[in-house]
């Protein structure tokens, strides 16, 4: 069997091949709970034969979203209509993840099919907050930056989303810390500009994140995955670098994140990505042999050579596949047949059909 799709284990966790659904938003949500659109985008990728189906960047609080369609886990209603999809997830095969995910300064936006224009609080919104009062673009609401009782608050809502997590069923769990929201604010000196304990030096923009990681840690029980995703770079001079991140993958590592999910980006409008197959790969492989930890690469990865050379060569430990899943739900099963290794789908599904 190929790499890609022989089982895999990560503390008391088995993954049935190393093929992960990467969390994509969908602003589907109703009151931060999950919709049908939720149960069959997510329920047939489990069917079609991902590893782990890793749910949207899932707001601890309402001030959290993205936008007011986001799903959420701050109270139980939320994690009570996540229930039935967990079920099905599990039924299927699939290992059920959920991102945990504070927006920050990139909060209280509309749809993006919409335009994803700012929206005010008389227009649906809410003032957006972050480590410093910098928007995110010339459009964009200036944010609140947080003091210290909001960051206390914060830091309970990740602990409570995780608690809810966990007693939904979810049995990976990641820490957003990715893509311009509120983690990566602060671990960005484009966007954190504090000049206190949590702004400056790079262990002082660290500061909040790993104790939010550490604290999350604390209470995600030790046999299942912890994950954190991060931009591994701002693509943009002055920013946040590998260099940087590499610092980062070891602190985590020391609180007992299990894996680092690698992307790029997402913190400047105005950044230039030089966007191709494979792109943030080389990031992934930087950061898992200077730190030698497990780490997860993703990003214009559609092919399954393609992904098996990525692992084959050391360069991640798996891979996360986003824009390929919504073209075929059915990619992992694929996948293994063009390796030539045991296909079993569905029983409603005949062998014969993939």
């Amino acid at each position: 069997m190929s790499m890609l799709t022989t089982p895999w284990t990560i503390k008391g966790i088995s993954f049935r091949n190393r093929i992960f659904m990467s969390p994509m938003c969908q602003y589907r949500a109703e009151n931060g709970r999950p919709t049908n659109w939720h149960m069959v985008h997510l329920g047939s990728r489990a069917v079609g034969g991902a590893g782990l189906v890793m749910v949207e960047a899932t707001a601890v609080s309402p001030e959290g979203r993205i936008s007011p369609w986001d799903t959420g886990l701050w109270e139980r209603p939320q994690a009570d209509a996540f229930r039935p999809i967990v079920e099905f997830v599990s039924d299927h095969g699939a290992v059920p993840g959920i991102q945990i995910a504070h927006a920050g300064r990139k909060a209280s936006v509309d749809r993006p099919w919409k335009g994803g224009r700012p929206l005010s609080p008389g227009g649906g919104g809410w003032v957006p907050v972050a480590p410093s009062p910098v928007p995110f673009n010339d459009a964009s609401t200036v944010p609140e930056p947080l003091n210290g009782d909001g960051m206390e608050k914060v830091a309970r809502d990740f602990v409570a989303a995780a608690h809810r997590a966990l007693e939904t069923g979810f049995r990976v769990l990641e820490v957003h810390m990715a893509h311009g929201y509120l983690l990566n604010e602060f671990l960005s000196p484009l966007s954190n500009r504090r000049d206190d304990a949590f702004g400056g030096t790079i262990e002082n923009r660290m500061r909040f994140p790993l104790r939010v990681a550490r604290e999350v840690r604390g209470v995600w029980p030790d046999r299942y995955p912890l994950f954190v995703r991060i931009s591994a770079t701002d693509w943009v001079e002055g920013g946040w670098t590998v260099d940087d991140s590499v610092v980062l993958a070891r602190a985590l590592k020391e609180i007992g994140v299990d894996l680092v999910d690698v992307s790029t980006g997402g913190l400047m409008p105005d950044a230039k990505i030089p966007v191709g197959p494979g792109y943030q790969v080389p990031f992934a492989d930087q950061i898992r042999k200077k730190v030698d930890m497990l780490v997860g690469s993703v990003g214009m990865i559609t092919d399954p050579e393609q992904a098996e050379a990525i692992l084959k060569n050391g360069e991640a430990d798996a891979v996360f596949l986003a824009k390929e899943f919504l073209r075929d739900p059915y990619w992992a099963w694929r996948a293994a047949k063009k390796f030539g290794d045991p296909v079993a789908p569905p029983p409603p599904y005949p062998v014969a059909w993939v």
